[in-house]
This record gives C-alpha cells, structure tokens and sequence, in this order.
C-alpha cells in the first residue's frame, strides 16, 4: 500500500525529491498545497509539473476524511464525525474560546483529536471503548481531522487560507500514548513551521496513565504540555472505573509525572470528570488535593456526560460546586468546566456509536 503524502516530513519529502531529480523547491510548493491550501487532489497543485504530480500520484495516497455527520452550531461546540478511507468512524471535536479551559484568555479554537478507532482500555464511564479497539490511526489520519476541519471553516466562510484550530487537545477516541509513534511524528508535522504550524506549547496530549510512555515523552525534544485523564486520586476509587490503574495505579503514575515534570517544567492539568456517587464526594478532595500540591498540578473539574447504556449520572451543579470550593480551600488551583456539549453526545465516542448501530440496524437481513 501506499504511505499517504502527508505522513511524510520534509526531510523524508526532500529524500524522494531528491531521488527524482526535482528541485528541493519543489518540497515548498507541495507543502504549501497540503498545508496552507489544503488541496485534496493532485491536479489542483498547479504549479507544480504534470510529470512530478504523476510521481507524486503514482508514490504517494492523497486521503481526505468524509464528514458522515455533525453536530452543533457555528459558535458553539461542534462534533464531526469522520468516516475513514476504511469504512471505520472516527470524531474530532472543535471546541471555541473558554477562558475555563486551561485558564488561558479565551481567544481559541481548539480542536479535540482522536487517535484510535476504539479503544481498548475500558474506562467504564467512556462510549469509546464500548465496542472494543478497532485499530490505530495513522499518522495520516491524525494530521488530516486538522485540515478537514479548516476545510469545512474554509467552505463556511470562503475564506480559503484563514487558520481556525490554533489549540490541540489529544483526548478523543482512544489512548493517545498506545499510538505512541503514529502520534509523535502526526504532531511534529502539525507543529512544523512548514507543516500545521501550530506551537507546541498550544497541543495538549491526555493519557489514561500509560506510566512508560509518560516517561518516554519526557524524553522528546518537544515542549508539549501533559494531561492526565485521572478521575480518581485512590487506587481504591480508580481501579473501579479505570482498568489501566491496575497496571499502573497512582503511585506509579505519579512517580512518571514527576519525571516528566523535572524534564519539562511545565505545570500538569489533571483531568477529573465527576461521577455521581462514584468519585464527587467531598471524602475524596483530600487524596486529590495531596496528589495534585504533590505534580504541582492543577486540576480540571468535569462534570460527566451521560452515555447511553452506560449507569453513570453527572452530579447536580450544588455538588460540582461544592467539590471545586473544597479543593479551592485546600489551595489547589481548579477550574470546573461546565462541558460544552453535553446536547450533542460530546463525550468520546458516543455519536460513532450512535451512527454504527443506526447502520446495523438500517442493514438489509442476509438470509
């Protein structure tokens, strides 16, 4: 099979080039195409000579995400649902200025990425891994949910070049970190100055608590910043609705975010989604507070969003409030964010589940 064109880096672009006898130039003007312009076909990359696209075209696949379905108006959160070159659904979710968010001015559009079909981790509260793993993205597919979504602003607003998606967040469908490779090269290429051009201090990467990959990442030249989806500060508490935590329970974790944080030196956000009656009584701020003064760490209050199939209730807003305050009085710094869709199945994974099992069901019977 082909390797699609826009998994490659420049140097590995300037190779091929190279290898053609084209002009290094030439890299310049196919980059500009995928990324300023983000061109869909080989034939509207005019300027560059019907023999090199006929190169390009016969070395290279050119795949564009479908939109199946989306969800949400223009100025509110919107939910896209992807169909891959494979048939497979994947979601990425563009979510707009929310001073909230990371506390920063709200002056964004952040894009939530998904870097698996599935998701074979099992957190008990998520739709993503509800029908189990299907398969790693590649790092076509992440880089392409950026570039589509500047598509259909671009056919939104006709403004072709205007640049939307300025924040990443890589916590959609599946365990970012068990797509380790797939991910680091999708996000050199969305970071490049010749590619995405988005800074790395603006891309977020959330983990479930692959403590390894933790510490592997902290390795990496790149000044990303780190998310933890901990949603319990106890063994006892994460172990019932995180399977991961088992493999690697709070200690563990805590130990690699401390080793990513002595690399980095950048303050970690601890992803907390409360669940009525499961982790949103007040006995838990503590061991929440300990851990969080312990990374240095803030923490980000999420009040759950219903899934379908799935027991779990979001508190009311007296106890989210009540849960943000006390942790606020033990001096730890904590948004709650009052998420942004909660009316268009926002959570990971629930409207590909939705339109999978629509499809089952519209599926004529095979005697």
């Amino acid at each position: 099979m082909k390797c699609d064109v826009k998994s490659q880096t420049v140097e590995e672009l300037q190779e091929q080039f190279q290898a053609w006898d084209c002009p290094t130039y030439r890299v310049t003007q196919l980059l500009d195409w995928l990324y300023r312009r983000k061109a869909i076909s080989w034939e509207t990359m005019t300027n560059l000579p019907k023999p090199v696209r006929e190169k390009l075209a016969h070395t290279y696949s050119l795949e564009i995400l479908q939109l199946a379905r989306k969800q949400g108006s223009r100025d509110t959160t919107q939910k896209f649902l992807w169909r891959l070159a494979d048939g497979a659904f994947i979601e990425s979710v563009l979510i707009p200025a929310n001073p909230a968010l990371y506390g920063e001015a709200s002056d964004r559009h952040t894009l939530c990425v998904s870097t698996q079909v599935g998701c074979a981790y099992g957190c008990r509260f998520c739709a993503s891994g509800l029908e189990g793993w299907k398969r790693n993205l590649g790092v076509h597919e992440i880089v392409e949910q950026v570039l589509a979504v500047e598509r259909w602003h671009a056919a939104e607003d006709g403004e072709s070049n205007e640049r939307l998606v300025n924040n990443l967040v890589i916590m959609g469908m599946g365990e970012p970190l068990a797509n380790y490779d797939n991910l680091i090269k999708a996000l050199h290429i969305l970071n490049a100055p010749w590619g995405g051009g988005i800074g790395a201090r603006k891309i977020t990467i959330s983990t479930s608590g692959l403590a390894p990959q933790i510490r592997k990442l902290a390795d990496e030249p790149y000044q990303f910043r780190l998310a933890i989806s901990l949603h319990g500060a106890t063994d006892e508490v994460r172990s019932r609705i995180m399977p991961v935590n088992r493999k690697f329970p709070v200690s563990e974790l805590a130990s690699a975010c401390e080793y990513y944080q002595s690399k980095k030196g950048k303050m970690i956000t601890l992803e907390y989604i409360l669940i009525k009656g499961v982790n949103d009584g007040l006995d838990q701020v503590k061991p929440l507070a300990e851990l969080s003064r312990r990374l240095n760490a803030k923490v980000n209050l999420i009040p759950y969003n219903k899934v379908e199939d799935l027991p779990w209730e979001r508190p009311d807003e007296a106890a989210q409030d009540r849960f943000a305050d006390a942790l606020s009085a033990r001096g730890v710094t904590a948004t709650l964010r009052r998420e942004k869709g909660h009316d268009i199945d926002a959570a990971c994974g629930q409207l590909r589940l939705k339109t999978e099992r629509e499809l089952a069901e519209a599926a004529p019977v095979v005697a």
